[in-house]
């Protein structure tokens, strides 16, 4: 601890008395320079919320939300000018509170999240912001450790020695947020703009604090105050409890800051508050009356844990499961996660000769919040049982990791939340037939068997871990994209066609009207010109030279059997028959007619209109009844296939919302806001599981397109198909966001419901 710098004891190096009148004026000077740079930085944040509120009204999900944001624009506008100045009034206010000795210094660890709220019986709105504002502290003061650790320092000095820590730094990250908290008490707003405006006040204001710690710390060493100070934290500070020191060297995680073991990060801190109400003062694991035991040292509890490790990882901490699978059950699982507890303090028993009767109320925390993490492993129905398995393994390595580095549970960042994450994301898409190789499950396993084996107390692990999976992940990726691409390119061709041939019996049916057709115009038209048609949709588009002169082909080959039988009518048609042939010729070709095909048809077609133009003799006019010719088989009938479809309703293949059952109708809300890249479960009718992910909604059919991990196509259906599959429990859709975000909700949601009464000890 010699190393270590306490505040107290700062005051009287190389620092000669200074008069009140002087220390006065450079708390002047601090207050004149923060309040100048504040209402700088609060300015410009302000100036940012219109256009950070208005993009969140654009993209909102329905008119209800669009409103919120609008009427929260207008409201900030309106109001703008009282926050500003209420924030700068309270910002002056403390630290003149700060500068006359007035501020108390908590005897308990204080928790800047917490303020007055009692958190057991808080809002859920208040909640939300309390998280947040916590968040935003939590990952200020550790960006600006080294900065705000010499002006804590500078600041004591300057007042006499008094002790002065983030918490209670008149300019540090807490104070200002929390004095922005109060401020925002004057904005009326929805608790979704509150949350926006606190985002932005973390990125254009307390982003800014570096550059005014550097200037405040600039000023006073210019001044002569601890020109000399070097950077140093003290470990273990007012909340750490009796003999609970990390070991020497660890506790730190690379890339998130140096910070003391004992920090609980700014999640743990609220939740402290929602356990210690839960509990009602109940001791971990019972068992007896507490005597005049030492509380477990975190090196106790590591050990402990240790050896419970190193259990698992060779002979299996849980019961076997079936022969051959070398997997436990859930019940069996489940057991072993609530009992970890009990384990935990025999162990530490075994170790120090005592079993104690309780720990520390931070370590408790820990052990129940990990507790509660890897029981919401085993309830979460977005990961697959055999996947539940494994991952329920790793509650001994996260609680050690948890002891190490209380911010594990703070950070989205953290390494080790951020394996966990992915870990979780992956097994997701997972299933048996998605695996057959077995090679995404068997990477799983190596994980959390490297986890077992090799993880002892250096957090580094968590970081070349995740940085392993995300190779994989890489590498299984590119390979299921291209199986996509092709399933999706296959699937839009076939859509094209299917929309093409509908778009073509359509047109025909239109002109034909409902009334009769000879057969054998009828026939050319249902099978050889439809295809020619589907064939200059694809290749030219409908808004073709080519697609236009096709139609009209049509109306002049159904006209021509509509002339009636008189001289004028006569005298028309053979102005027709020769344009008639030509585009006959050429059409046909294009539709793969062989030429003793065409000569045929054209045979029939001569026959039929010398008939109709009284040229016909008794041989010819039988010939006109005669069958059409033999159509090669790679040319479908369409007008046929189509001909019960009316022409208004041959494009759409939905039935009406409004006779869609009311469940379906239920669900026809959740499948229209699915995107792509969402993972549904799939139930057959035998029982089998299929996992697979949104790839493609079609803008032709409005069909979802759903491919497997490996990118191979699992089906497609129509919007109410989908709909009536979720309605009958035969499809599920997952969760989208991260694991741990899921499963800190639900804690924190868990813990916020009344306690259950604890039974009598009997």
């Amino acid at each position: 601890m010699k190393d270590a710098i306490e505040p107290n004891k700062i005051v009287n190096l190389n620092q000669r008395p200074e008069s009140p009148e002087r220390l006065g004026g450079l708390l002047h000077s601090v207050r004149d320079t923060a309040s100048r740079r504040l209402q700088h930085l609060l300015g410009n944040m302000f100036e940012h919320v219109d256009d950070a509120l208005f993009d969140l009204a654009e993209k909102a999900e329905n008119n209800a939300a669009q409103m919120h944001y609008f009427d929260g624009m207008r409201e900030v506008r309106k109001r703008r000018p009282v926050v500003e100045r209420a924030y700068l009034a309270q910002f002056s206010r403390e630290l003149t509170e700060f500068a006359a000795n007035r501020r108390s210094v908590p005897t308990e660890p204080a928790s800047p999240s917490l303020g007055t709220i009692e958190l057991s019986l808080v809002g859920e709105n208040e909640l939300e912001e309390s998280l947040a504002i916590t968040s935003m502290i939590s990952k200020n003061e550790s960006r600006i450790t080294r900065d705000l650790f010499a002006l804590n320092q500078r600041l004591s000095v300057i007042c006499g020695g008094i002790a002065v820590d983030d918490a209670t730094n008149p300019v540090g990250p807490a104070v200002l947020t929390q004095t922005f908290r109060q401020a925002m008490r004057e904005l009326s707003a929805d608790m979704r703009v509150k949350l926006i405006i606190y985002k932005l006040f973390d990125r254009y204001v307390l982003s800014g604090l570096e550059e005014l710690y550097q200037e405040l710390n600039t000023e006073l060493v210019r001044a002569g105050v601890l020109p000399q100070l070097r950077h140093g934290i003290v470990r273990g500070g007012p909340a750490q409890t009796a003999g609970s020191r990390a070991p020497a060297g660890t506790g730190t995680v690379p890339g998130i800051g140096d910070v003391s073991t004992e920090d609980a990060g700014n999640l743990l801190n609220t939740l402290h508050a929602l356990f210690t109400a839960r509990r009602g003062g109940h001791d971990l694991a019972g068992g007896g009356s507490p005597g005049p035991q030492t509380i477990p040292t975190a090196n106790e509890l590591l050990g402990a844990l240790s050896v419970l490790q190193n259990q698992l990882a060779s002979q299996g901490l849980f019961a076997p499961g079936p022969a051959g699978t070398g997997l436990t059950t859930d019940t069996d699982i489940a057991h072993e996660v609530a009992a970890l507890k009990e384990h935990l303090l025999n162990q530490i028993g075994s170790l120090r000769g005592e079993r104690p009767h309780h720990v520390s109320s931070i370590d408790e925390d820990t052990i129940d919040l990990v507790g509660m993490l890897f029981e919401f492993i085993l309830e979460d129905r977005n990961l697959p049982p055999q996947m539940q398995v494994l991952l329920a393994r790793l509650q001994i390595p996260y609680l050690k990791a948890a002891i190490l580095d209380r911010r594990l549970f703070a950070h989205r960042q953290h390494p080790a939340r951020r394996l966990l994450d992915s870990l979780a994301d992956v097994a997701k898409g997972w299933s048996d037939e998605s695996d057959k190789d077995r090679r995404l499950h068997d990477k799983v396993k190596a994980i959390v068997e490297q986890l077992l084996h090799e993880f002892d107390d250096d957090m580094g692990i968590f970081e070349r871990l995740l940085s392993d999976l995300q190779e994989f992940q890489e590498l299984t990726r590119k390979r299921a994209e291209l199986a996509e691409q092709r399933v999706a390119e296959s699937t839009r061709g076939r859509e094209k066609l299917e929309q093409a041939r509908r778009r073509a019996a359509r047109e025909i049916l239109e002109r034909i009207d409902g009334k009769p057709v000879p057969p054998l115009v009828h026939g050319v038209l249902a099978r050889a010109w439809a295809n020619y048609l589907v064939l200059v949709l694809l290749r030219q588009g409908e808004d073709s030279p080519e697609f236009a002169d096709g139609l009209r082909f049509v109306n002049e080959f159904i006209a021509s059997t509509r002339l009636g039988n008189h001289e004028e009518g006569r005298a028309t048609l053979r102005q027709m028959l020769p344009g008639i042939e030509r585009a006959l010729r050429r059409g046909l070709a294009n539709v793969a007619f062989q030429e003793n095909d065409v000569e045929r048809l054209l045979g029939q077609l001569h026959a039929y209109y010398r008939q109709q133009l009284g040229e016909a003799g008794p041989a010819t006019s039988a010939v006109s009844e005669q069958a059409p010719p033999a159509i090669p088989d790679s040319i479908q009938s369409i007008v046929d296939s189509v001909q019960d479809v009316s022409p208004l309703a041959a494009d759409q293949a939905d039935e009406p919302l409004e006779i869609l059952p009311p469940e379906v109708q239920a669900q026809m809300e959740a499948v229209g806001a699915m995107k792509p890249g969402t993972w549904i479960e799939f139930c057959a009718a035998d029982a089998a599981v299929e996992r697979a992910k949104l790839s493609w909604i079609s803008p032709m059919s409005g069909r979802y397109l759903f491919v497997n991990r490996r990118g191979l196509k699992v089906g497609d259906f129509a919007p109410q198909e989908l709909a009536a599959s979720l309605a009958a429990g035969g499809a599920r859709i997952l969760a989208s966001n991260a694991f741990f975000d899921r499963a800190m909700d639900a804690i924190v949601g868990r813990l916020s419901q009344p306690a259950t009464e604890a039974p009598e000890p009997g």
